[in-house]
């Protein structure tokens, strides 16, 4: 299925990305970034696929209770595990879930599925992995491939605007 395979394809290339990184980049604060770092946009994108896998069994998600795990923004091999295991545990029949977030104080549920919340977090990937581009283009001087951060959308715009 296509969802799967753009979503393999995008955590594939930022696995690569990531493994091409000097070592001390990963976990340094960066001011163009807010003072975060690469490992903490990277924690958090893992840290929300990994609370729809874990929530898939019970159709219970909450991206809000998710677990905060530092050692995904401070340890790059760790960071890359998480990522293989998202990729060889992502792709599962679709099926209804529900989405619980804080909002205001209250929370509030929204029914959504499986595949809806895969291409939400392919997108919230690309928004973050456009963030994460600021930082290594900041720290290093890294070739990064033109489709780092950039929604297929958009690729597929600019390949229309260039013919």
């Amino acid at each position: 299925m296509t969802l799967f395979k753009s979503s393999l394809d995008t955590l594939e290339q930022f696995k690569q990305v990531l493994l091409g990184l000097p070592k001390d980049c990963y976990s340094q604060s960066c001011n163009v970034l807010s003072n975060s770092s690469i490992g903490q946009h990277t924690r958090h994108i893992i840290e929300l696929y990994l609370c729809l896998l874990q929530g898939y069994d019970t159709a219970d998600v909450s991206y809000d209770r998710r677990k905060r795990d530092l050692q995904i923004e401070q340890n790059l091999s760790f960071a890359i595990k998480q990522l293989e295991f998202i990729q060889a545990q992502l792709d599962r029949p679709n099926k209804s879930i529900k989405i619980s977030y804080e909002l205001a104080g209250s929370e509030t549920c929204l029914d959504s599925n499986y595949f809806r919340e895969v291409m939400y977090n392919l997108e919230h990937t690309i928004h973050h992995q456009a963030l994460i581009k600021v930082g290594i283009e900041y720290f290093t001087s890294v070739q990064l491939p033109e489709s780092f951060g950039v929604a297929p959308s958009t690729m597929q715009y600019r390949e229309t605007c260039a013919q």
